[in-house]
């Protein structure tokens, strides 16, 4: 298109033109994906391209000398949106901003505009400013954030389903042993030693059901601490009957305490479910029987989430079992709420997230070790308080 067919199309007179002038202006008025023109230091529209024309449907006898805020929505106009582009690219040398414009006809898209200035000998004589539909941009983006937001809310849907539907069993399950134990003790009171058993498995449900309660109300108020200075091997000590009732005769749980341990700064309550959590998870992860170890210990050690950090002082709790271990992919999921990989009814994936929080929240971490067929060691490092620390 020569300079000649430009100023017939755009109804301006010819002027001289040096090349790179020519090649520029030529450049200018061949491109339609863009708007491109040039305002007034009071926003006046003083040329515009066939870009402008095509994306807001004017024609420059239509436009030129109109003040460019017709462009914006009537809403935008009111909050003074044109004066308030025209002010920041004055002042800050750039304005970029996205939003809904109009066009001739009424209809709106929306708009990327960019706005800057054009100073001239420290005057500002104008401002240039290149407008961009990106309507269809816009609107798969809308649509990906709502498949998204659809997405996110079926996900939740799901894991509320899984949790509800998996503690319905284990409740059923807990209940149905009880009572069961109690008709039985009922039908077969004169029997000593068998009423023993069966009350035996009476308790055990319900410190299972108890377990269950106190997973779903720390879970649901992010376990809401009340730490004091405790002995952790006497902690143990004072839960051991509860955890041996936990397991069934086929589990041996044996226990190994450190000596010298300082003491440590922990809720107690928190603590016995953390250890019971960890205890009834290698029960089921023994089927066929097996042996739980409780151990303490004293470990110096960086926190693996800190590796910057310096060596601390720790009392770590381990149990460990000799059952079916975890796969890779299952231990780096397996402090993930309602994650199991226990049967409908056997678990309601709260065991681990507990433990894990209650370990990072008393300023702590844990570890996990486990293989395939050779069983699983979980230990809760506690930090020793600096007085405490030898």
């Amino acid at each position: 298109m020569s300079a000649a067919q430009v100023a017939k199309e755009t109804g301006e007179e010819p002027i001289p033109l040096t090349d790179d002038e020519q090649q520029f202006r030529l450049l200018v008025q061949s491109i339609t994906d863009y708007a491109i023109y040039m305002l007034d230091p009071n926003g006046i529209i003083s040329n515009w391209n066939p870009g402008g024309q095509r994306i807001k449907g004017y024609t420059r006898e239509e436009i030129v000398g109109q003040h460019f805020s017709r462009f914006y929505t009537e809403e935008d106009r009111l909050a003074g949106e044109p004066e308030y582009g025209l002010r920041m690219a004055r002042e800050h040398g750039r304005y970029e901003k996205e939003g809904w414009r109009q066009r001739k006809d009424g209809s709106r898209f929306w708009a990327s505009v960019v706005i800057d200035p054009i100073w001239q000998d420290d005057q500002l004589i104008g401002f240039a400013k290149i407008t961009r539909d990106v309507t269809d941009r816009y609107e798969a983006q809308k649509r990906l954030e709502g498949t998204q937001r659809a997405l996110v809310q079926s996900q939740k849907i799901e894991a509320i389903g899984k949790l509800t539907f998996g503690l319905a069993h284990d409740f059923n399950n807990l209940l149905t042993v009880i009572v069961n134990s109690l008709d039985l003790i009922k039908a077969h009171h004169q029997d000593g030693a068998r009423v023993d058993r069966l009350v035996d498995g009476a308790l055990r449900a319900a410190d299972r059901g108890s377990l269950l309660t106190r997973q779903l109300l720390a879970f649901a108020r992010g376990q809401n601490l009340a730490p004091e200075i405790h002995d952790i091997n006497d902690l143990l000590h004072r839960s051991e009957a509860l955890y041996r009732r936990a397991c069934d005769a086929a589990v041996d749980i044996r226990f190994q305490f450190g000596d010298d341990l300082p003491e440590v700064l922990v809720d107690a309550t928190q603590f016995e479910a953390a250890v019971l959590n960890l205890v009834v998870n290698s029960r089921d992860a023994m089927p066929n029987g097996g042996t739980i170890t409780i151990g303490t210990r004293n470990h110096h050690a960086v926190p693996p989430d800190k590796p910057d950090a310096a060596a601390a002082d720790y009392v770590c709790v381990t149990v460990s079992d000799t059952g079916i271990g975890m796969s890779e992919s299952d231990q780096e999921r397996a402090t993930e709420p309602f994650y199991t990989t226990k049967e409908v009814g056997k678990g309601s994936g709260l065991g681990l997230s507990q433990v894990y929080g209650f370990a990072t929240q008393s300023g702590g971490f844990v570890e996990l070790k486990s293989r395939q067929g050779q069983g699983t060691s979980v230990s809760m490092c506690l930090p020793v308080p600096e007085a405490e620390a030898p």
